[in-house]
């Protein structure tokens, strides 16, 4: 069978979610995504182009009819931005299933939760259905689940930092705890990070600059399929217990 997963009554095969920013250009950009198999891409709504027909644009190459576009609020730093900003999305594209994040401070480019909270409320009142950027806190993870959420996604480490899974505890009781989909947004740096967050029990996992910044960036999309694949296949095998000892493979009773 097909393992698939759903969102707001959606239902997708690809658990990876690509971004578009930081790509050299529109033609690498649509490149990596055929690569990587993703059939959600984030779009940040302040840096799209909406205003200059004569410029290239993100849809001539990556076609929204085929690729799911995720409107996000990449930039904002307050609730009232974050809605305005979907608000705006909504009405060029009808766009309702979003990517809300706001941010606390350009350095960490943490969450501010209690702005991500309000933003969560409103706009699943009017309506949206909000995949939420939030700090790697199960019980941040609930109130934003409770508030409307159609997904959280939690930090694995600071946006661009390519540092990986920083706290796999948090991440696995956030997954243990929810009743909609959870995805590792944030920090992954490399293949192997992907397949950590999928043995978690994920149900995808979202990047952009670990396949932009990467010398290789198609091939890096490619290793980021596999590795996705292969995390949530080793999830769904169960894996073996730890042991504080070794325990041979060959068992040393009844040896000749």
């Amino acid at each position: 069978m097909t393992d698939t997963w759903s969102v707001a009554e959606r239902t997708f095969t690809s658990r990876l979610i690509v971004g578009t920013g930081k790509y050299k250009d529109f033609e690498q950009n649509a490149a990596a995504v055929a690569a990587s198999g993703a059939e959600i891409v984030t779009v940040a709504v302040r840096r799209v182009n909406v205003s200059d027909p004569n410029a290239p644009m993100l849809t001539d190459y990556i076609d929204p009819r085929k690729i799911t576009y995720l409107p996000n609020t990449a930039g904002c730093f307050n609730a009232d931005d974050a809605i305005r900003t979907l608000r705006l999305a909504r009405e060029a594209g009808g766009w309702d299933l979003v990517k809300l994040e706001v941010l606390g401070e350009a350095k960490t480019l943490y969450p501010n939760m209690r702005e991500t909270l309000e933003a969560t409320e409103v706009l699943a009142k009017e309506g949206f259905l909000p995949m939420v950027y939030c700090v790697d806190d199960p019980i941040a993870a609930k109130q934003l689940e409770d508030a409307g959420a159609v997904a959280i996604m939690p930090l694995g480490a600071p946006i661009g930092s390519g540092l990986g899974i920083q706290n796999r505890v948090t991440i696995r009781l956030i997954v243990e705890g929810a009743s909609v989909p959870v995805l590792v947004d944030a920090g992954v740096g490399t293949a192997s990070d992907a397949a950590v967050a999928m043995e978690l029990g994920c149900d995808g996992v979202l990047m952009n600059t670990a396949i932009a910044e990467a010398k290789d960036p198609i091939r890096m999309a490619r290793a980021m399929r596999q590795a996705v694949e292969a995390g949530r296949d080793a999830y769904l095998a169960g894996r073996m217990g730890l042991r504080k000892y070794a325990d041979p493979s060959s068992p040393l009773a009844g040896l000749i």
